[in-house]
């Protein structure tokens, strides 16, 4: 789950002003792709500039490509972004359907608006949508920020020890292909409890990250 997280300066009165558009990638226009890359690339800067490197252009996704977009606006353009593609996933031998959940960005200046706003839009298309889970992975380093915004509010588990593997969007002659990584997993349950989820400290996305 690509996060960018930058200093807040907002207040509730500046949040209130975001408006959520659900999006399906076959959408967007153009123009929207091209607002939406710039944004990332100015969300995910501060944190290294190889990480806004795939937004180059007007590409506005990283690896894999979502197919229903949660984007909040206010009145100087995209303020928020959160991605969703199905797919399904390979534990511990069993072949699991999930909704991934990536691509979550916020203008540095509305950092303080949270996962919590953008998931409380995502959250009904989940449920839509039929999917057992959502599925997210996050830095280690995020782990403080995520149980304070997600998991206290009952919308997710939060699972460490777990080892995720998954393709590089792109063959590099350098790298191998699979990159594997250890990461904090996020579950959000929809259709099933998180009982149900797969006992496994490996996970297989056998495609690229959203």
């Amino acid at each position: 789950m690509n996060i960018a997280v930058s200093p807040s300066t907002s207040g509730p009165a500046v949040r209130s002003q975001v408006q959520w558009s659900l999006r399906w990638e076959n959408e967007l226009r153009l123009a929207e792709h091209a607002e939406l890359a710039e944004f990332f690339r100015k969300s995910y800067g501060p944190t290294g500039a190889f990480n806004a490197q795939p937004f180059e252009g007007n590409r506005s996704w990283a690896g894999a490509r979502p197919e229903l977009r949660v984007i909040g606006y206010d009145a100087l353009g995209v303020a928020a972004h959160i991605g969703l593609l199905r797919r399904f996933l390979k534990i511990g031998g069993v072949d699991l359907l999930v909704a991934e959940l990536g691509l979550y960005a916020v203008r540095p200046d509305l950092e303080g608006l949270g996962i919590s706003h953008s998931m409380r839009v995502m959250y009904p298309a989940l449920k839509e949508l039929g999917v057992p889970f959502g599925f997210g992975t996050v830095r280690p380093a995020l782990e403080k920020h995520l149980t304070r915004l997600v998991e206290r509010q009952g919308l997710a588990t939060l699972m460490s020890g777990i080892r995720v593997r998954s393709t590089h969007p792109d063959v590099y002659p350098e790298l191998s292909p699979i990159r594997i990584e250890d990461v904090l997993v996020v579950v959000f349950p929809v259709g099933r409890s998180i009982s149900e989820w797969p006992a496994g400290t490996i996970i297989d996305r056998n495609g690229p990250e959203l």
